[in-house]
């Protein structure tokens, strides 16, 4: 088993630029947030859940809670790669495990416990995830 497969899919690669810094030094809190949602959206691509696919239905897809830990900061010049894997799926959400990890340490820079729901963006309510979705993300765990 390689690493990307015990870790999960990797859906997020990318720098810590000097502006996603704080006047601390390391990378503020909003960043982190949105290379989580980045790396969660190309991970919705893999298992079917594309812009198409969301656009034609009319469907989205819908932060319920997020818990992010944090175990090493991010600083400028940092090359970050973000690991996604299904935890649970259920008839309309998925629980995602996502892994920051500073690639050329090799450490745990933070990690995102998420659960998203499936929506029907016109009735602003949930509803069942597409089977092939549903099995997608279910051979994943």
């Amino acid at each position: 088993m390689t690493l990307g497969e015990h870790r999960g899919h990797l859906s997020y690669k990318g720098l810590v630029y000097p502006w996603h810094c704080d006047h601390m030094g390391h990378m503020n809190v909003m960043w982190y947030v949105s290379k989580f949602d980045e790396a969660v959206w190309a991970f919705f691509m893999t298992i079917g859940l594309t812009p198409d696919y969301l656009k034609a239905h009319d469907h989205g897809m819908a932060a319920l809670e997020q818990k992010i830990s944090y175990h090493r900061e991010a600083v400028a010049g940092d090359l970050l790669e973000i690991y996604v894997r299904p935890l649970e799926v259920s008839n309309k959400t998925i629980r995602l495990f996502q892994e920051m990890i500073d690639v050329p340490s090799g450490e745990v820079a933070a990690t995102n416990v998420s659960v998203a729901v499936h929506l029907d963006k016109i009735a602003r309510k949930g509803i069942a995830l597409p089977d092939d979705v549903r099995e997608a993300a279910l051979a994943l765990i």
